[in-house]
């Protein structure tokens, strides 16, 4: 039963409700809106509107008239689905809470907001004939805007118990299709689009109902000029990270039977090889692709949106919820094998607008959001086994980092295929090296001012055992690293940079201050004020945990990369992914080994990997709750920013791993070529 039977046996009980609301949303749009006070009639008359074209779109859906899209009714139609949340319509628009809260008030302006982004949500869902969430949504709208002609009687209590009540009623239906969209291939609306569709013929990126920009255009035009060799390269070297990367680490991919695609829209031809060479290996693929254009003030204005509708209630709803859907797909969620993800980077980087009028988490919220997303993660370890799934990740630049995109492509594609056993070898140098510390001191050059010592795993047997992990390129394209899991008490220091991005965001002079391995400080200079800035890193770097500790610490090795950022000036640019191997860095949060902790795992010289936990991962064996915060953030010192990286033994003897910025380890001078062709680049 593919994407169209399930739509077809899950619409059946909704048309006839939504036959009977889009009639009074009809009537809304005509003159019923004018009923409601002036104050509020724009928004209700814009969004019956909106609604009323979803309907449209859905029934073509259903008809199959959408498959015959032309490229300009493409653009005319995701201009007007998406108009009002992308720059620059976004600043005059309802989805804006700024601008709703200065037409509509606080009491209503955060609420009717939040509705205006949730109605956006079902634009997919119309897209590929899915009339469920038009339909709820559509009562839902109706509902409130009842309650909005009923002038004497209209409270913004009421309201908002609306929304509580309608997230808490449907919940069912939201959480049991996340989580089988995530492991069953018969939702394969997506599937069919990469495979079936005329790639040459770009009116296909519409019927994704979702944001396509010029970024997603000029993405796709960009690929239909290679080759298929070059297009079967790329896709090979993406699937192959993700075979490789179960036999590294030990797991036995034949039991695994689905590979979940991430992916931009936009690298279609990539995708549909890519997808073949898993279904030669017997995995089918889910398809997961996300919009590289759209507006991401948009996104984080409305990211706790939720605060409305937020409650102990609502967790434990939400929770139950989750633990019947996984009880009822059991058999089937073993058979997921993990991620394979497709980065994009060149967007202009982000930082975001600090709106008081966006709806925010009390403190409460926050400790549940924690909760939630605590248990919503073991529930998947639970059923989807953490120990018997691997993933692999690359990435590639998009057309707005520039004029030089397509040198940048080019240069990034032979970064992602670099010479994997050399690096193999010269990591394995520095990990000898490092294998022998008690700690390693990490200090920062000219404006730098990080001072950090970082406690290392003892080895009991070192011909043995070692504590670092020599990362190649399998599950993390390209190469380039060597980690470890730090020893948590005796670790500490200030860890500084400038400037880095850190999904997404954009931190200025970010400092964290540790003592034994756990943040104790921390700050930046975004914002003029103070309390701004610790609210920024507090939302967006520690999640709302009140302190996180240092996961892992590493070493980047990828100088290839350095070099390239630096010669086309994209450093801010680049995804963590490929910044995290252009110099050392160190990630708050989990460690890389989060619920694996107890599989054995090896280097390819043999020895046995055992620093895999923290004192704080430790407690799984206790009380799992306290083992783990669900996040992992790293944060990378570049090359220029660096001083030196030494080996402090028990001993008291001392050894530089990198010193002035470069490696000095005896057989990895290779490392230091990029940077000597780049000091030439400059001069």
């Amino acid at each position: 039963m593919g994407y169209k039977e399930i739509c077809h046996n899950t619409n059946a009980e909704y048309w006839e409700r939504l036959e009977l609301v889009m009639e009074r949303i009809g009537e809304i749009s005509e003159d019923e809106a004018a009923s409601v006070e002036e104050t509020y009639r724009g928004f209700f008359l814009e969004m019956a509107e909106f609604l009323l074209v979803l309907y449209q779109v859905a029934e073509d859906a259903l008809s199959g008239k959408l498959e015959q899209l032309s490229l300009p009714e493409g653009k005319r139609l995701n201009r007007r689905l998406f108009l009002d949340i992308q720059e620059p319509d976004y600043k005059d628009s309802y989805a804006n809470p700024a601008c709703a809260v200065q037409r509509m008030g606080r009491e209503f302006g955060q609420m009717l907001s939040a509705l205006d982004a949730k109605l956006h949500t079902i634009c997919r869902h119309c897209m590929q004939g899915d009339i469920r969430y038009l339909c709820i949504y559509a009562e839902l709208f109706v509902e409130i805007f009842n309650c909005f002609e009923d002038k004497e009687e209209l409270n913004a209590r009421e309201i908002q118990n609306i929304l509580s009540s309608f997230m808490h009623d449907y919940t069912e239906v939201f959480n049991e299709e996340n989580i089988k969209s995530l492991i069953d291939p018969e939702y394969d609306y997506c599937t069919h689009l990469v495979m079936d569709s005329d790639l040459t013929d770009l009116s296909y990126l519409y019927r994704y109902g979702m944001v396509v920009g010029s970024d997603e255009l000029e993405s796709a035009k960009f690929l239909m000029s290679f080759s298929g060799e070059e297009i079967q390269a790329m896709a090979d070297t993406f699937t192959e990270g993700y075979r490789i990367g179960f036999g590294t680490t030990g797991k036995d991919i034949t039991k695994k039977s689905v590979v979940e695609i991430r992916y931009p829209i936009g690298f279609e031809r990539m995708i549909r090889v890519a997808a073949g060479n898993f279904e030669k290996i017997g995995l089918k693929s889910v398809m997961k692709p996300f919009s590289i254009s759209v507006n991401r003030q948009y996104q984080y204005d409305h990211k706790e949106d939720s605060a409305l509708w937020l409650d102990k209630a609502f967790v434990e709803r939400s929770l139950e919820v989750d633990r019947s859907v996984w009880e009822k797909v059991k058999e089937q969620a073993p058979d997921y094998g993990g991620p394979a993800v497709i980065d994009v980077f060149g967007m202009e980087p982000f930082s975001p607008e600090q709106k008081e009028e966006r709806l925010t988490y009390t403190d409460r919220q926050q400790e549940l959001s924690v909760h939630e997303r605590s248990e919503k993660s073991r529930l998947v370890n639970r059923y989807i086994h953490g120990e018997e799934r691997s993933f692999t990740i690359i990435a590639y630049p998009v057309p707005a980092i520039g004029e030089d995109y397509p040198q940048i492509f080019a240069e990034t594609v032979k970064i992602n295929t670099l010479d994997y056993m050399l690096y193999r070898d010269m990591q394995q140098k520095l990990i000898d090296v490092l294998d022998t510390a008690d700690v390693v001191h990490i200090t920062g050059a000219g404006e730098n001012r990080t001072d950090l010592y970082v406690k290392i795993y003892p080895l009991s047997d070192p011909d043995k055992e070692t504590a670092f992990e020599n990362c190649v390129a399998d599950v993390n394209i390209p190469v380039g690293e060597v980690f470890t899991s730090p020893v948590l008490q005796g670790t500490k220091g200030k860890l500084h940079v400038t400037q880095v991005y850190l999904q997404d965001f954009k931190y200025e002079n970010l400092e964290l201050d540790f003592e034994d391995g756990r943040i104790t400080d921390y700050f930046c200079t975004n914002f003029a004020e103070e309390e701004k800035n610790r609210k920024y890193i507090e939302d967006n770097l520690l999640f709302h945990h009140k302190t996180l500790p240092m996961g892992e610490f590493a070493i980047g090795t990828n100088t290839t990369a350095y070099r390239m950022a630096r010669k086309y000036h994209i450093a801010d640019k680049l995804p963590i992914l490929i910044a995290e191997k252009t110099g050392p860095h160190f990630a708050v949060g989990d460690t890389c080994y989060t619920y694996e902790e107890d599989m054995m795992t090896y280097n390819p010289d043999g020895k046995a990997i055992v620093a895999r936990e923290n004192e704080i991962s430790k407690l799984r064996k206790e009380d799992i709750s306290k083992a783990y915060f669900n996040c992992h953030t790293d944060i990378t010192i570049p090359y220029d920013e660096l001083d030196r990286i030494t080996v402090i033994r028990k001993d008291g003897t001392t050894e530089d791993i990198i010193a002035g910025g470069r490696f000095v380890v005896p057989g990895t001078e290779p490392l230091n070529e990029p940077l000597g062709l780049l000091d030439k680049e400059t001069i």
